[in-house]
């Protein structure tokens, strides 16, 4: 049975943060004509850029004690973490030269939020500090919301 520490978890999350910063970064960039767009991605690196320094405190007060044999849980945050959102082959920074459209982006970036917010859950529950989860994950919701308002007012 593997063991999977809630550390490991918590260190995963500060790369998910990381990774969230430079997909928006690179988003802004390539579509720096769409004003609109380029806006909500400096927007939303910003609030990975704080989500990461969140977690990097927790990492702080996370203790490797938390270890638990949970193989379903284990599996599960592995299957996300090897997603293509981030670890697969299409990981979120080489998928964007694939990404041609606006349109393109912003379903590409609901998607990633998607994958985050699922991770983030899976996490929250097992850890002590639920409160600064149940915080991160409101304001990744916020995202999708964000996200989803601006590509129904672009299809208009």
């Amino acid at each position: 049975m593997e063991k999977f520490s809630l550390r490991e978890a918590v260190g995963q999350a500060v790369q998910t943060e990381k990774l969230g910063y430079a997909f928006y970064r690179a988003v802004a960039d390539k579509f720096k004509e769409d004003g609109g767009l380029k806006e909500l991605c400096d927007t939303l690196a910003d609030k990975e850029r704080q989500h990461e320094e969140t977690f990097s405190g927790l990492m702080e007060v996370v203790r490797d004690e938390g270890a638990v044999d949970w193989e379903e849980v284990s599996k599960y945050l592995r299957a996300i973490v090897e997603s293509e959102f981030f670890l697969g082959n299409e990981k979120s920074l080489p998928s964007l030269d694939r990404v041609k459209t606006v349109a393109e982006a912003v379903r590409f970036a609901i998607g990633f939020e998607k994958e985050t917010l699922l991770y983030f859950y899976t996490i929250r529950d097992l850890m002590k500090e639920k409160e600064v989860l149940s915080r991160i994950i409101e304001e990744e919701k916020s995202h999708i919301a964000w996200l989803n308002k601006f590509a129904l007012s672009a299809a208009k």
